[in-house]
C-alpha cells in the first residue's frame, strides 16, 4: 500500500471575521490524508475541526477568509477551484458525512430519491438502477426496513435512522477520500459499532484515505491510525494513534484524555427515602402511518406499558437503540405528545389530565433539552432572546431574565458576547450549550435531557454533567436523562432503564447493571462500547 498521501493540507490559515474571540479559526494547520488510513481529528468545539473538513469540501461561509496554505489533491491546490471544479469534485472524488443530518437532509424528498440524486448530478447509472442502488445502500449502513426507509421522509426517521441514511449518500459514489464529521455522534452503541465497522470495511476494500471528526476517544481508540489533535486553531499534537492515547506528550491532549468519563459507574447516595418526583404508569403510545389507496397501513408501538420513576434528586438514565422509543418516551413525559394510555405525575398533580393555564404553570416545573440543538433553536432571534423569552413569557421582568441568560451562557462555557449572535454563527456543541442553558433558565424541578450532551466534545461535556450534578445537589433537581453513550450514564445516572422495541427490558441501580446485567439486550450494549479509555493514559 503506498503512502503517498492523497491529499495534504499545508499551513492552512483561515481568518474569523473581525469583532471575533480570535483572529483564527483555523492557524497554520498542516496534516496529510493517505489512501487506506483513517486520520481522527479531535478537539474541542471551536478548535476548528469542522472547519478543515470544510474547507476540504469547498464549503467555509464567506465571512472566512482564506489568508494562506494550501490544499493539495492530485497535483491541484484545491482552494483556488471554481464553482463548477467544486462540483466535479464533490461527492465523486471527496465525499462528507455532516454533523447534523436533520438540516442536511431536504425534508421535501423522499431518503431514496436523495441517495439517487447523487448518481443524477453525475450522469451515472439509468433511473431505475439508481433506486435499486440507493435500497442496496440502505441496506449496507444497517437502516432498518429498508423497503420502507428508501420511501420515507427525513422526519418520519429517528435521528440515528437519519445519520445512517447521510452516511449511505456519502458512500454512493464509492470516494476516494471521505471526511466524516462526527458521524457516530446520534447513534446508539451498537448502531455506531455497525457504522464504524462499515467505514472500515469501505477503506479496506477501496483504499479509501478518511478523516473523522469526533470527540469520542473511544472511538479514536477503535478506528484511528492517526490522530491531530487540535486547540484553538492550532496543531498541539500529531501522530500515531497508539502514541497519542498512551503517551500523549502534550498538557492539552492528556487533559482531554483524562476527561473521558470511566465505564465504572462512582458511588452514589441511596435515595430510597424520597418522595416521587415524577411517576410514569402504563404509557403506552402507537404510530400508525399509511392506510391509503395505494399504502398499507403501518403501526409502530413506540411505548409499550412503560412504567417506572424517578425520586427527586435522582437521575433517572434511559438507553437503547435509535427507535427503541426513548425519545417518545421524553416526548411523552412532557407533554410534547399525547399518549394513548397511561399517566404522568409531576408529584401529586396528574400531568396527563391538566388542561389550560394550569397546564402552562405547571409546564415550568419540567423543561427539555433536545437531541438536535440546531432545529430546536429559532434562527430568526438572538441567543440572549431564546434563553430570556421563557421566563419573561413566566412574569420576569426582561432586565432580570437577559441578566440570568448571561449567567448562565457562563455556566455552560460561553462568554457574554454569545447574546447578541445567532444560533447559525456557533458550532454544533456550542449550540448544545445554549440549549441547555435555555432548559435552565426558568429553574424547573425536573429537566427531561435528551442526547443533552451527545455533541459536546469531552472537556466541555464533563463540565456540563458537572453543572447538571451540581444544580441537582442546589435545586433538589430531578432528571430523566436519555443517551446513546454508556460512559455518559455510568457517571450521571443513579438507575438506569434500558428499552427495546418501546419496552423497558431492565432496570436497575447503575453499578447493579454494569456489573451483573440481567437480559441478553443490555449485555449487548455493554458489549458493544467502543474501546476504553482512562485517565491512565494521560499520566
Amino acid at each position: 500500500m503506498s503512502a503517498t498521501p492523497v491529499v495534504s493540507i499545508k499551513n492552512l490559515k483561515l481568518a474569523l471575521p473581525s469583532g471575533s474571540d480570535r483572529p483564527h479559526a483555523v492557524d497554520g494547520v498542516s496534516f496529510d490524508l493517505v489512501p487506506g488510513k483513517i486520520l481522527c481529528v479531535v478537539g474541542e468545539s471551536g478548535s476548528g475541526k469542522s472547519m478543515c473538513a470544510h474547507a476540504l469540501m469547498g464549503l467555509l461561509p464567506d465571512t472566512i477568509i482564506r489568508e494562506a496554505g494550501e490544499i493539495g489533491y492530485d497535483g491541484q491546490n484545491l482552494l483556488t477551484l471554481d464553482d463548477a471544479g467544486w462540483l466535479a469534485l464533490r461527492g465523486r472524488h471527496i465525499a462528507m458525512v455532516f454533523q447534523e443530518p436533520m438540516t442536511a437532509l431536504n425534508p421535501l424528498m423522499r431518503i431514496g430519491d436523495q441517495i439517487a440524486e447523487m448518481f443524477e448530478a453525475h450522469n451515472l447509472l439509468a433511473p431505475r438502477q439508481r433506486k435499486q442502488k440507493a435500497l442496496q445502500l440502505l441496506r449496507e449502513v444497517g437502516l432498518p426496513e429498508p423497503e420502507r426507509s428508501v420511501r420515507a421522509y427525513p422526519h418520519q426517521l429517528s435521528g440515528g435512522q437519519r445519520q445512517r441514511a447521510m452516511i449511505a449518500m456519502a458512500l454512493a459514489l464509492e470516494p476516494t477520500v471521505l471526511v466524516a464529521d462526527e458521524p457516530t455522534t446520534a447513534l446508539d452503541v451498537t448502531t455506531q459499532a455497525q457504522i464504524l465497522e462499515l467505514i472500515r470495511d469501505l477503506q479496506r476494500r477501496r483504499n479509501m484515505a478518511v478523516m473523522f471528526i469526533t470527540h469520542d476517544f473511544g472511538v479514536v481508540s477503535d478506528i484511528a491510525d492517526r490522530v491531530v489533535v487540535l486547540q484553538h486553531g492550532k496543531v498541539v499534537e500529531q501522530g500515531p494513534a497508539d502514541d497519542v492515547l498512551r503517551r500523549p506528550q502534550h498538557t492539552y491532549t492528556r487533559a482531554l484524555l483524562a476527561a473521558v468519563p470511566s465505564m465504572q459507574p462512582p458511588p452514589r447516595a441511596p435515595l430510597a427515602d424520597r418522595a416521587k418526583a415524577v411517576e410514569v404508569i402504563g404509557l403506552d403510545k402507537t404510530y400508525v402511518s399509511g392506510g391509503g389507496w395505494f399504502q398499507a397501513e403501518r403501526r409502530v408501538r413506540a411505548a409499550n406499558e412503560v412504567n417506572f420513576d424517578i425520586l427527586q434528586g435522582e437521575t433517572v438514565g434511559l438507553v437503547g437503540e435509535s427507535g427503541s422509543g426513548k425519545s417518545s418516551v421524553a416526548r411523552l413525559v412532557m407533554r410534547l405528545i399525547e399518549p394513548d394510555q397511561g399517566t404522568v405525575r409531576l408529584g401529586d398533580a396528574d400531568f396527563t389530565r391538566i388542561a389550560g393555564r394550569a397546564l402552562r404553570k405547571e409546564r415550568s416545573r419540567i423543561q427539555m433539552i433536545f437531541q438536535d440543538p440546531f432545529a430546536s433553536l429559532n434562527p430568526r432571534r438572538k441567543v440572549g432572546n431564546i434563553i430570556a423569552d421563557g421566563p419573561i413569557a413566566h412574569g420576569t421582568t426582561p432586565v432580570v431574565a437577559h441578566k440570568r441568560a448571561t449567567e448562565l451562557l457562563g455556566l455552560v462555557g460561553l462568554n457574554a458576547s454569545a447574546m447578541e449572535r445567532y444560533p447559525h454563527e456557533f458550532s454544533g456543541g456550542q449550540r448544545q450549550r445554549i440549549g441547555i442553558a435555555r432548559a435552565l433558565a426558568l429553574e424547573p424541578e425536573i429537566i427531561v435531557a435528551d442526547e443533552a450532551v451527545s455533541a459536546l466534545d469531552v472537556s466541555v461535556q464533563a463540565q456540563v454533567l458537572n453543572l447538571l450534578e451540581d444544580l441537582k445537589a442546589r435545586l433538589g433537581l430531578s432528571m430523566l436523562f436519555i443517551t446513546h453513550d454508556l460512559r455518559v450514564a455510568a457517571q450521571i445516572c443513579d438507575r438506569i432503564a434500558v428499552m427495546q422495541r418501546g419496552a423497558i427490558v431492565e432496570l436497575k441501580p447503575t453499578a447493579a447493571l454494569f456489573s451483573a446485567p440481567e437480559h441478553p439486550y443490555t449485555r449487548e450494549l455493554l458489549a458493544a462500547v467502543p474501546g476504553q479509555i482512562s485517565s491512565s493514559r494521560a499520566a
